[in-house]
Formats: structure tokens, C-alpha cells, sequence
């Protein structure tokens, strides 16, 4: 803002304090911040997966399915990694070559792995599959749901990409909005922002009811979940080569920051513009890329917080104590409250759960129950649950340790008109919000912070300058000022080691609040609302956060880039007041695409690995 806005310094210019900050933050950000980002996603989908895989053949009653289903996200995972490396081999591009032909080129490398891993991955889930097929579990459809995920991931990067390339008509618009000032580019930026949300969410919908059809959900819901998390482990399987086309965009920016500061040859900064432009596109694909994996990853989570949940209820409802209440009278049950059974059924404890509505629970509650109580199973092996009779009444109760996924949201009556469960909801959306605003205005406190010390500097080199006898006229140019660093009281000006601990003690101190937040909602929630609650919590957060992240990312990409088209001497060029729109377009939009859009991301993916770590203390 300093540089760039009001002392009128072009961009990677030496003279200027934040140089050297703002090249140090691209790599934090769009690299090492990307690739931890990126990581959670990989290790949280085929984590999560495994678990739904462990369900789910516990559903079926077969180990061996257990196994097979748990050993498959890791062996593609495995798979993805030498796919992504032949990948990289083949990006290639030949000399002057244009815009669109570089981005072909990394694209090749792209959907050459995508192509390797959907073959390979055919055979290995042959392999892997085999003769399971009485138990529900089919190869072919666990391959069709892996390329679901494959092909979501490069849909929802085709369309970050025609949202935020200059090549694409949404940008020139934003490009030439800024012929009549900055407030409209903001308007343009924002509306084109809205506008491209539609593509990724269209497409996350269509790849999870296809991936959990494929998987089998129809005849097992968890099969069905599971097919859902190997969806997205297949999106993440060619991380390797995604992850180094977004590393790209960074690096080509830092080698262009090089290029104006050590004065290389014109033709040089044209080339590393024309890097720099395409790194913007492929950093922009790349977050959406991110984003969508994030939104299917906290969708695995989400399940496998359901199996956690339904591990600790089991583990609660048979503790000794409780066993000890039907140990000795066969064919009995023992009410434990909150609608827990204690069962002895030939000899056979388990644990259940009731089935029914508020009026059965209300009448359970007002029997006599002192221990053990005689009664009549009849067991319903397709439906899995027993009608159970005793003291004059019928009820029907789930085995806790195998229920299926909707006997147990039925019993902890999770639908959209319980209370709870809506209030989690709404509380997940507005959390979204919430963080949104708390980065935003944490990368504005740091932002004054680093202008105010610009500023101090701008005033000490001026100081410095008129000593050495340049004019006040000279002086009011900035571009009249020396490159070289000047020394005032035995310290180097432009000082640009102080701009980089600003920026890094901010990033620190400002990281603790939103932590907070994210962390301790779902623990909050739980404790008040119950599981319900967390499971709106986290289905508020993962509908509103996807959305909000897709809509900054890509704003925040549309906006950098038609700057960049303005730069390519369109609407005036360099100097324009069209670009000094663009700058400030630009400037916007920095903390939406490298901060509060990627920020989601986490947001997502902690608050559900928080609720499946505290699930426990809910039940």
C-alpha cells in the first residue's frame, strides 16, 4: 500500500521497505502455508477413510473386507506419489512461448498423472477386491468413486482457472472496470467472486452423492461414506504435481522481485511478468484445488466422527458395572436412562439403544426399573434391531456396537427440526463469518503497522537525502532516489529486516484468537448442545466456510490478475489510473485469496478433528 500507492515506488523495487517482506510472504503463504494446508487434507482423507473402512466392514461382519478397505487410500496414496512424479517429467514448454501455451504445458503434467493413477488404480483395486463381492464390496465401484474425485479436482481447477485467468472474460471485466475508478473494480471483483462459487459446489455435490452410489451406498450407508472419503483421496492422489504447479506461482513472483531489483535487462522482467501471471493462475486453481479437497476431507471426518461417537456410547453403555446388572438372568434387559440398554439375550451382553419417538422414550422413563427385567427378543437380522417385549410393552432397540449410521442419528434425533442440532447449524455458519472477519482484520492491524514503519522510513531517508544534497523537488520524485541502501546512525535504509519481523511477530500474535475460536467451538457446543449440536456445528461450518473460501480465493485471483492484465498494456497500461485501480483491486484482495480464503480451509478440517478428539466427552 505504502510503496505501491502512496509513495508511487513500482512493485519489487528496492527503494522500497517491504520489498523484501512481501516475496518472503508469498513463499510462507502460497508454498510452506499451501503445502501444510494441502497435507492436512492428504493424511485427514485417508485417516478418516481407514476409520469409515473399519466401520463399515464391522457393518458387514468381515474382517477381511476390514483389511482390504483400510490397506486401499494408502496404496493410492502411494500409487499418487510416482504418478505426480511422471507428471512433472512431462511439463514441458519451448522457448517464447506464449501465455496460454505455458499453462498447456503444465496442464500436461496434470491430467498425464490423472491418467496414470485411473489406470493403475484399476488394477490395484482388482487386486485388492477381489472376492468380496458377497460382502457389498465392489472393485469396479470403488474405482468409479476414486475417478469422481479425480475428475472433481480437475473440473473445480478448470473453473478456478476461467474465473480468475486473464485470458477468461471475468477478469477483463474486472480489468476494465477500473477505467472508472477503484470502487468499481472492488464491486466487479466481489460480484465475479459470488458468481464463480457455483462451478465448485455444483461439482462436490454431484461427486458425493456419485461417489457414495458408486461405493455401494444404496445397500450400506457406511460403504457409501467410505466411498466418499476415497473420493477425495483420489482428488488428493495427484498432490504431488498440483502441489508443485502452486509452488510455481511464488517462485516465478520472487524470480520477477529478483529481476527489478538487481536491474536485469527489460526483457527479463517481461519474461518472469509473463511467469508471474501464469504462477497467479496456477496458485488460484491450486487453491480451489485445496478447497474442494478440504470440503470433502472435513466431509470424511464428519462420519468418522459419527463412528466415534458410536464407539464411545458402546463403551459407556458396557462398562462392568452395567454388565453386571443382566449377568445373571438370561433373556433380560436393564434401562440405564437416556434411553441406554444393558441386554442379556442367550447368554449374549450388548449393549442397545432405543429406536423410537419422544412418547416411547417418555414411556420407558416412567417404568419401575430395579435391575435386570425378564423379556422376549425377536430378532430383525435385515433391519438389524430387536423388538423387544417386556413389563407389558414393545420396543425396538439398536446393538450400540453395530447400529447403523441412521439408527444412530435416530437415536440422538439428529434432523433438521431438532433445536439442537439447528442451533448448531447456524452457530457453524456464523462461525465461518466470524473467522473470516478476525484474519481480515488481523491482516489489517498488520498492514498499519507495516505502513506506519514504511513511513518512518520514507521520513528518515528523505532526512538523509537532503543532508547529501539532493533538492526538495528531487526528494518529492520517488524515483530520483538512489537504489543503494543509505546508512543513517549506523543503520541501513530502506531497512528491510524490520518489515519482515513486523510481519512475522504479527502473523504469531494475531494466529492465537482465531485458534481459539476454532479449537474451542466444538467442545463449547458439544458441551451444551450434545451431538446433535456438534453435528450442525460442523454442518454449518463445512456448507457456509466452502463457499465463503471459494468466493475470497477466487476474487482475491481475479483481482491480482487484472492488475496484470492492465499491466500487459490494456485500459492504459502501467501508470494508468485504470492501474492504479488495479492496484488497489490488488491490494483487496491479497488478504482474501492468501488469508481468509485458505484460512477456511483449516477452519473446516480442526473443528472436526476437534469434535472427533472431544466426541467422547459428549456421549
Amino acid at each position: 500500500l505504502v510503496g505501491k500507492v502512496e509513495a508511487g515506488i513500482p512493485e519489487d523495487d528496492p527503494r522500497n521497505p517491504a520489498t523484501i517482506a512481501d516475496n518472503v510472504g508469498d513463499n510462507v503463504g502460497d508454498v510452506a502455508g499451501m503445502g501444510a494446508d494441502l497435507y492436512e487434507s492428504y493424511y485427514g482423507s485417508i485417516l478418516a477413510t481407514m476409520a469409515l473402512g473399519a466401520a463399515a466392514a464391522m457393518g458387514i461382519g468381515s474382517d477381511e473386507a476390514g483389511i482390504r478397505l483400510a490397506i486401499a487410500p494408502m496404496a493410492l496414496a502411494g500409487l499418487g506419489i510416482f504418478c505426480s512424479l511422471v507428471g512433472v517429467f512431462v511439463v514441458r514448454a519451448k522457448e517464447n512461448a506464449s501465455f496460454s501455451e505455458l499453462l498447456k504445458g503444465l496442464h500436461k503434467g496434470v491430467y498425464v498423472a490423472s491418467f496414470l493413477i485411473t489406470a493403475l488404480c484399476a488394477g490395484l483395486f482388482w487386486y485388492l477386491f477381489q472376492g468380496l463381492e458377497g460382502t457389498g464390496v465392489s472393485w469396479l465401484g470403488m474405482w468409479l468413486a476414486i475417478v469422481t474425485g479425480l475428475i472433481s479436482g480437475l473440473v473445480i481447477a478448470y473453473a478456478t482457472e476461467y474465473y480468475t485467468s486473464y485470458e477468461h472474460k471475468p477478469t477483463q471485466g474486472i480489468a476494465e472496470q477500473a477505467q472508472t475508478g477503484s470502487a468499481t473494480v472492488i464491486i466487479a471483483g466481489i460480484a465475479e467472486g459470488m458468481k464463480s462459487t457455483w462451478a465448485p459446489l455444483v461439482v462436490i455435490v454431484v461427486a458425493i452423492i456419485a461417489s457414495f452410489t458408486f461405493a455401494g451406498g444404496n445397500e450400506s450407508f457406511l460403504l457409501g461414506l467410505y466411498g466418499v472419503g476415497i473420493a477425495a483421496v483420489g482428488m488428493l492422489s495427484t498432490l504431488g504435481i498440483t502441489l508443485a504447479t502452486d509452488a510455481y506461482g511464488p517462485i516465478a513472483d520472487n524470480a520477477g522481485g529478483n529481476a527489478e531489483m538487481t536491474g536485469q535487462d527489460p526483457i527479463v522482467r517481461e519474461r518472469t511478468d509473463m511467469l508471474d501471471s501464469l504462477g497467479n493462475t496456477t496458485a488460484a486453481t491450486g487453491k480451489g484445488f485445496a478447497i474442494g479437497s478440504a470440503a470433502l476431507t472435513a466431509l470424511a471426518l464428519l462420519a468418522a466422527y459419527v463412528s466415534v461417537v458410536q464407539t464411545s456410547l458402546d463403551q459407556k453403555i458396557t462398562s462392568d458395572e452395567n454388565i453386571a446388572l443382566v449377568a445373571d438372568s438370561e433373556e433380560s434387559v436393564a434401562y440405564l436412562g437416556n434411553g441406554e440398554f444393558i441386554v442379556n439375550h442367550g447368554g449374549e451382553v450388548f449393549g442397545a439403544v432405543l429406536l423410537g419417538s419422544d412418547a416411547t422414550q417418555a414411556t420407558i422413563d416412567d417404568l419401575e426399573w430395579a435391575g435386570a427385567t425378564d423379556a422376549t427378543f425377536e430378532w430383525d437380522a435385515d433391519e438389524n434391531y430387536h423388538t423387544v417385549s417386556f413389563s407389558g410393552e414393545d420396543v425396538t432397540l439398536a446393538p450400540s456396537a453395530t447400529a447403523e449410521i441412521k439408527q444412530l442419528l435416530n437415536f440422538y434425533n439428529v434432523t433438521i427440526m431438532n433445536p439442537r442440532v439447528l442451533g448448531g447449524l447456524f452457530l457453524g455458519v456464523m462461525l465461518a463469518f466470524v473467522f473470516c472477519a478476525l484474519t481480515m482484520n488481523a491482516v489489517g492491524r498488520a498492514a498499519y503497522q507495516m505502513m506506519y514503519e514504511c513511513r518512518r522510513q520514507f521520513g528518515v531517508m528523505k532526512d538523509a537525502f537532503k543532508k547529501n544534497g539532493m533538492s526538495d523537488n528531487e526528494i518529492a520524485d520517488p524515483m530520483n532516489w538512489p537504489k543503494e541502501q543509505y546508512e543513517v546512525d549506523g543503520i541501513k535504509y530502506p531497512n528491510y529486516g524490520e518489515c519482515v519481523n513486523i510481519s512475522t511477530a504479527s502473523a504469531q500474535r494475531e494466529m492465537v484468537a482465531p485458534a481459539i475460536l476454532a479449537i474451542s467451538a466444538p467442545i463449547i457446543v458439544g458441551l451444551i448442545l450434545g451431538i446433535g449440536g456438534v453435528m450442525g456445528l460442523l454442518v454449518g461450518g463445512l456448507t457456509s466456510g466452502f463457499a465463503v473460501a471459494i468466493y475470497m480465493a477466487n476474487a482475491g485471483g481475479a483481482w491480482d490478475n487484472a492488475k496484470k492484465y492492465i499491466e500487459a498494456d490494456h485500459f492504459g497500461g502501467k501508470g494508468s489510473d485504470a492501474h492504479k485501480a488495479g492496484v488497489v483491486g490488488d491490494t483487496v484482495g491479497d488478504p482474501f485469496k492468501d488469508t481468509s480464503g485458505p484460512a477456511i480451509n483449516i477452519l473446516l478440517k480442526l473443528m472436526a478433528v476437534v469434535s472427533l478428539i472431544f466426541g467422547p466427552l459428549f456421549v
